[in-house]
């Protein structure tokens, strides 16, 4: 019923941007929150970044300054500007997006993942 598409992962060197997009289609009533979580080798999912339908922002401590999340409603599609990246912000960035079906249901849905490689 809905998919989420990521792109723009990559392979980039510290102190390099990246800027993430995921895009929702589907049978879908109103967006309430979106968001992009992460997940390193060896660790938990983290939340990065989430943003609400009334662009109130989340961050996570380690990403403070560094990366801004933003979301253009009409087009459905979420963003993650990713700036000063580290080594440590290796992952593979899931986008998670919180929606309401045309059916008036509620759902949660995942992106399938991006990676994102940060050289020292």
């Amino acid at each position: 019923q809905v998919q989420l598409v990521e792109s723009g992962g990559g392979l980039v060197q510290a102190g390099g941007s990246l800027r993430l997009s995921c895009t929702a289609s589907g049978s879908i009533f109103s967006i309430r929150v979106m968001g992009w979580y992460r997940q390193a080798p060896g660790k938990q999912r983290e939340l990065v970044a989430s943003i609400t339908s009334g662009n109130s922002t989340n961050y996570a401590d380690s990403v403070k300054g560094r990366f801004t999340i933003s979301r253009d409603n009409a087009k459905k599609t979420v963003y993650l500007q990713m700036n000063s990246l580290k080594p440590e912000d290796t992952a593979v960035y899931y986008c998670n997006v919180d929606l309401t079906l045309v059916t008036r249901t509620w759902r949660n849905y995942w992106g399938q993942g991006t990676q994102v490689t940060v050289s020292s």
